[in-house]
């Protein structure tokens, strides 16, 4: 056992053997131990040398492919909050890739446990061994390459929410062996639907190494969304279709690159599958417990995000390695961004959220990172910081999202719309929160994997979460959602009739809205979840088949997409109407001022009369429509008229300077392929249909004055 570099952790291999280094500044000992074979047969080699906190050394003759693990020997002091605890093997947290399922068996826990989910006596050391059933970390060769980016701006920008199994599983154009995986992600199919849509960015909820929560285990349930890591630098193995998934994924992230379609990645740093004191010993409560996890007191975790721990980001080597993650994932897999669970989770000094602290500033300050799109879901269960985030990071709006259901879904029995004074501010980019940053610092959304999908949005009042097995009690209770009188599925033509319009009208306001768009995969086929608006767990005896019309709508319905649907369609056509016509007018505010040159104002908002707003209509709480004219150029703007009332109403076009003629781009009351453009004058009426929205392209012969 030779000296190593201490500078570089992880294992690294050299032309001759393996680098080893670990932080672990208060153990005693470290050991690193190789396994061969199916039976793990152990060589344990004590890393004798030492700089400050990290533990590392040399051997000679290890190559990539060699799994491993640590030994960390120190105090076993529960009471203190130290749980070392050398019968447990350890996953490096600088690997890059893991070998093995955790089995689900009382040897994997620190403290005696008496079964499977760590029930047993929290404040005794458990002495067996756990090599058997962990996953292993595995040795790999990989290093910072050349990659071409897409480099979208964000006000170009159009993101596409998906899970990497969900999306390519029913693709039957996909080699059967391929689909759920990373490779799949780069099948011509995939890419020339995402085109389609006009994604300009692939969204992946998480793919760093994840684990089943053993509770959720014990009822008959597997993690399906991933937000529980245990590796935050190792691609989630089982997602693989070969044995190199860092190689398949940068096939698969260049690809998409070729296809001018960028990554981002939901990353979670905010707390990892160790779970709570119970919980199993796997890594980071191994080799230091106080220092990787936020304590209340002592030995009691503070939990901020409802998953028995939080990563302490405010400790400076916790912000170095994810950091160092965030690096590998940029410059070696080759991802674009990143949208950070939980972001205030890792944002905490002490009590309080800070989002100038330590971990964000480091993020922001760093020259490769401030280059990726950083994205921030801005709350955990305890607190919410939506708009304090510094640039360059834009955030997740839910103020948005709501503001729009309650305007489109809001009845008079459940709650009345509020007028729309909070819509108008949410469409023109929410300058109320982000008014020092642009609105591209808000990620606009209606939906997400969080919650229904669009068409179970307009097809439950309630959430149907039984599958989960916890009794109903997960989930929101408050969706703004509406059912449109029946409860689910119907045969009822007017109701699918109506729910269609919904999804078309709740699609438009979102893609003619300033700010950052993200769609929910599936929403342009209408899955559905059967009403579930927390589908993260899956029945693991389900058969997982391309052909099977799974009922919990986890995977995306490709014969739909094959097929065709009006859904797609209206996508993709309100895409280019916002590419062509709006992206060029969304990185600042608009002023609502009136131009001195042309006399017209950047946004000006209309009452039915085809007049402009006054305060006293602003204040009519009944308000059900909302009609606005964006200047997109100097030849032409965009007149877009909202109308969620239960009936039809007319509106007359703007007279004035706002332009000479009005032509129908879009209705969401008519099909695309039955759309046939109307031509209007100043001053003319159309005709608006419930719950439907017309947007009109408004032309100007004489375009200064």
């Amino acid at each position: 056992m030779r000296p190593a570099d201490p500078h570089k952790l992880g294992a690294q291999v050299t032309q001759e053997g393996t680098n080893f280094a670990l932080w672990a500044p208060a153990a005693d000992a470290v050991e690193v131990c190789l396994f061969e074979g199916r039976d793990r047969i152990e060589t344990r080699f004590a890393l004798t040398h030492r700089d400050g906190p990290i533990w590392h050394g040399y051997l000679a003759g290890v190559r990539a492919g060699q799994r491993y693990g640590y030994r960390v020997y120190g105090p076993w002091r529960p009471e203190q909050g130290w749980r070392f605890n050398p019968n447990k093997v350890l996953i490096d947290p600088y690997t890059h890739l893991l070998s093995g399922d955790l089995e689900l068996t009382a040897e994997i826990f620190g403290h005696k446990a008496n079964d499977e989910l760590g029930n047993g006596f929290l404040e005794i050391q458990d002495t067996r061994d756990s090599a058997p059933f962990v996953p292993l970390s595995t040795v790999t060769e990989d290093s910072i390459r050349p990659i071409s980016r897409p480099k979208v701006p964000w006000n170009e920008t159009l993101i596409y929410e998906a899970h990497v199994r969900g999306l390519t599983f029913r693709n039957l154009d996909i080699p059967e062996s391929e689909r759920g995986t990373y490779k799949a992600l780069a099948h011509p199919t995939v890419i020339s639907h995402l085109q389609k849509l006009g994604v300009t960015s692939l969204e992946l909820l998480p793919i760093h190494h994840f684990l089943t929560e053993t509770s959720l285990r014990s009822r008959g349930r597997v993690n399906h969304w991933g937000y529980n890591p245990i590796a935050f630098s190792a691609p989630h193995l089982p997602y693989a279709a070969t044995a190199n998934p860092i190689s398949e994924l940068q096939i698969a992230v260049d690809a998409l690159h070729s296809a001018g379609i960028e990554v981002i990645l939901d990353v979670v740093y905010n707390h990892t599958a160790e779970e709570g004191k119970s919980g199993p010993t796997l890594s980071f409560r191994g080799i230091d417990n106080k220092t990787f996890y936020r304590m209340l007191i002592d030995d009691h975790y503070e939990d901020v995000t409802g998953c028995g721990n939080t990563i302490d980001a405010s400790r400076p080597f916790v912000s170095r390695m994810i950091i160092d993650s965030l690096l590998w994932w940029s410059e070696v897999i080759g991802v674009d961004g990143f949208r950070f669970d939980l972001a205030s989770a890792i944002s905490r000094s002490g009590a309080s959220i800070n989002t100038y602290g330590a971990l964000i500033s480091a993020i922001s300050a760093n020259p490769t990172l401030r280059e990726r799109k950083l994205i921030a879901e801005p709350w955990d269960i305890a607190g919410y910081a939506l708009g304090d985030f510094p640039h360059p990071w834009r955030e997740w709006n839910d103020a948005y999202r709501d503001a729009v259901r309650q305007f489109w879904l809001a009845d008079s029995a459940r709650g009345h719309s509020n007028g729309v004074s909070d819509l108008a501010s949410r469409i023109a980019g929410s300058n109320d929160i982000f008014y020092y940053r642009g609105p591209t610092s808000s990620i606009n959304f209606i939906t997400s994997h969080d919650g229904f999908t669009l068409n179970d949005l307009t097809s439950f009042n309630e959430k149907h979460n039984e599958a989960n097995r916890e009794g109903n009690n997960d989930g929101a209770n408050q969706n703004r959602s509406w059912n449109v009188g029946v409860e689910g599925v119907t045969a009822d033509e007017k109701i699918n009739q109506i729910r269609e319009s919904l999804k078309k009208s709740l699609l438009a306001n979102l893609m003619i809205s300033s700010g950052v768009p993200m769609i929910n995969m599936g929403d342009e086929v209408s899955r559905t979840q059967s009403g579930s608006n927390n589908a993260y767990s899956l029945d693991p005896n389900q058969s997982w088949n391309a052909q099977d019309n799974f009922s919990g709508g986890w995977a995306l319905d490709w014969e739909r997409i094959f097929r065709g649907d009006d859904l797609i369609e209206t996508i993709a056509a309100l895409s280019t109407i916002r590419s062509k016509y709006m992206s060029q007018v969304i990185d600042d505010f608009f002023t609502g001022a009136l131009d001195r040159g042309t006399k017209r104002k950047d946004l000006a908002w209309f009452n039915q009369d085809g007049l402009e707003m006054t305060s006293h209509t602003w204040q009519d709480n009944s308000l059900r429509h909302l009609a606005f004219l964006i200047d997109a150029s100097h030849k032409q703007g965009l007149y877009v008229i909202l109308n969620s009332a239960d009936i039809s109403q007319e509106f007359t076009l703007p007279n004035g300077n706002w332009g000479d003629s009005f032509r129908t781009v879009f209705d969401s009351a008519i099909k695309l392929e039955s759309l046939e453009p109307l031509l209007r004058k100043p001053s003319d009426k159309t005709s608006v249909a419930p719950f439907s929205v017309q947007i009109w392209l408004v032309n100007r012969s004489n375009p200064s004055a």
